[in-house]
């Protein structure tokens, strides 16, 4: 094929058309205006759901309590207009001197790993270099005003700390379509077709979430559960109101003896532990010659409202064990628990020492947490005032909708998990591509009212189950009469079960604990096959440190995944094989594929 002419090649290229700006500039008003319908139809109609003042006065009250400290003393007051005046006008003299040609230092630059100020433009550009420094001066000083106040307790400070961030993030520049150079552009070299695709799409999540924004991460239309996640053959072989039980199929001759019972979070659902087939741990526990069970919780609505922590418990872990001596034989099984699972988890090894009832081999908590001294950031949403707040709002649904639960977690790292999302959804117009951890993230779960309310005080607020105060099924759960071996996975990146709380929780066990860290965080962390060699783990059987950079000293540091390291702690424990279980048995017949029902029903 001949090469095309000059001239041609020099017309394919975008050229700014004024009338097909001006359209589409039009439609993404008429799609904004749709948003706004959708926003207001919702509240008129009392479908909004998540649409309560309490976080917004909760900001008020703990900015205040800042500002009053500043402004009570005139004093304090003078100096704090004069900080940020001297800031900007040692900015305004930057601006002034590179403006005159000459080659001069910045006044401020962003964190190298600020990925909102990467594009090239932000330092080559003089008004965009401008107004990036004077956003960064403003955050910084706004973040000194909570430093310094002397008036703050630790957890108001903590909450001032998180709320100013939330604050400062929302209007960084590069937010907006007029001060993010690289939106700019992309709204010039489309014809503003960017921003009518992109309000399209802002009008569809505020429609889909019945009034709230629900930000798309995940291109939804090519992934779906039990199609192309959550694939590992299976049956259903047990299931009441609050939980299915899924046995998986075998892909080896023969199994250990001892079956392994898996209870995730019910804040998200299991299939996290069972994304592709390449990164699914449930998977690979079967390829490793384990009967592996796992719980798949209920999507709760107002009718399960009333269902308390115990019912989770005895409706959960222990029915699944009485299941799985039916479909077995087997009085005991492995357990592992994750996150709030674990400490389920925990909480029911407990009460089954307290009755002496001997129905687990061992158990394995991912990223659990027995005690909450060290919980990190989720510690901001806990105090009695806001805890009430929730109660009185979950007492009219019966249930915690799953979207407030994203949402405070999203929260917690909001550049990455929404103002990323913001702008490459609704201002550069780009839908985000399928990706199935971001998928399952956004598929939400609710929470009954009961269970959620007993967890938060009990654990967050009053922090009774390390203490021995905890009553669970009138039973006073001790920990220390817990004596099966654990094997306690921390995270060293997990901002939700910091690694340091993780380890202090592991001394509160009666019996022996492995305490091992891996890196990355809360879920890459754990969901990290050996087949991808990423990341490390480390380990050192002293788990008496009294930090994690104490206990460090003495840790070894392995190179991959840990699964393997586990999975020879587990077959330590009891190597007994028997030929491999099908799913199912006469006294339990399936019921349905895995995945089963109860996961596919969305919030």
């Amino acid at each position: 094929m001949s090469e095309l002419p000059v001239e041609t090649k020099a017309e394919a290229k975008p050229r700014f058309d004024p009338d097909t700006f001006a359209m589409n500039l039009a439609n993404a008003m008429e799609s904004g205006g749709k948003a706004l319908a959708a926003y207001l139809k919702a509240r008129e109609g009392g479908e909004a759901r998540d649409d309560q003042p309490n976080e917004f006065a909760e900001l008020i009250r703990t900015v205040s309590t800042v500002a009053d400290y500043w402004l009570s003393d005139q004093t304090r007051a003078v100096e704090l207009q004069a900080k940020l005046g001297k800031a900007y006008l040692e900015l305004w003299g930057y601006a002034a001197r590179r403006l005159a040609g000459e080659e001069i230092k910045p006044t401020i630059t962003p964190a190298p790993r600020d990925k909102r100020f990467a594009d090239p433009e932000w330092r080559s550009n003089q008004f965009f270099d401008f107004v990036m420094q004077a956003y960064l001066l403003t955050t910084k000083w706004a973040n000194e005003l909570v430093r310094d106040a002397e008036n703050l307790d630790p957890h108001t400070r903590k909450k001032a700390e998180f709320y100013i961030a939330q604050i400062t993030n929302a209007f960084a520049p590069s937010n907006f379509v007029m001060t993010n150079p690289d939106v700019l552009r992309e709204t010039f070299a489309s014809n503003a077709d960017n921003l009518a695709r992109g309000m399209k799409m802002l009008a569809e999540d505020i429609a889909a979430g019945h009034g709230v924004l629900r930000i798309r991460q995940s291109d939804s239309s090519y992934l779906e559960v039990g199609v192309n996640m959550a694939t590992t053959p299976g049956k259903v072989i047990y299931q009441n109101e609050l939980m299915q039980l899924i046995q998986y199929s075998p892909s080896t001759e023969t199994v250990l003896r001892t079956p392994l019972l898996i209870v995730p979070p019910w804040i998200n659902k299991f299939y996290i532990l069972d994304l592709k087939p390449e990164k699914s741990f449930i998977k690979w526990c079967v390829d490793q010659g384990l009967t592996v069970f796992v719980i798949s919780w209920v999507n709760p609505d107002r009718r399960l409202g009333e269902k308390t922590f115990e019912d989770y418990m005895k409706e959960g872990p222990l029915a699944a064990m009485d299941a799985i001596e039916k479909a077995t034989g087997e009085t005991k099984v492995h357990t592992v628990g994750y996150c709030v699972g674990g400490t389920l988890l925990a909480t029911t090894l407990a009460w089954l020492a307290d009755k002496r009832r001997a129905r687990v081999m061992s158990a394995t908590l991912f990223a659990a947490q027995v005690d909450f001294t060290h919980a990190g950031d989720l510690l901001v949403f806990v105090d009695e005032e806001q805890i009430s707040a929730l109660e009185r709002d979950m007492k009219q649904s019966g249930v915690l909708e799953g979207s407030k639960m994203a949402m405070a977690f999203n929260m917690l790292r909001p550049n990455d998990l929404i103002w990323s999302y913001v702008v490459s959804n609704y201002l550069k117009g780009k839908t985000p591509p399928a990706f199935d951890l971001l998928h399952w993230n956004s598929d939400a779960t609710r929470m009954p009212a009961a269970n959620h309310s007993y967890y938060l005080r009990n654990c967050y607020l009053e922090n009774r189950l390390s203490t021995g105060s905890m009553v669970l099924d009138n039973t006073l759960l001790d920990l220390s009469k817990v004596k099966v071996p654990i094997y306690n996975l921390a995270t060293r990146d997990d901002h939700i079960a910091p690694a340091e709380s993780v380890l202090y929780g592991s001394r509160f066990f009666g019996g022996p604990v492995r305490y091992v860290l891996s890196g990355s965080g809360h879920i890459a962390g754990v969901i990290n096959p050996p087949s991808l060699g990423k990341y490390q783990y480390w380990t050192n059987d002293a788990v008496g440190a009294a930090t994690v950079s104490e206990w460090m000293k003495g840790a070894q540091e392995h190179k991959g995944s840990w699964w393997p390291d586990w999975h020879a702690w587990l077959r330590n424990i009891d190597a007994a094989e028997v030929p491999a279980r099908e799913a199912g048995s006469a006294a339990l017949p399936p019921i349905e594929d895995a995945p089963g029902s109860y996961v596919r029903v969305r919030a």
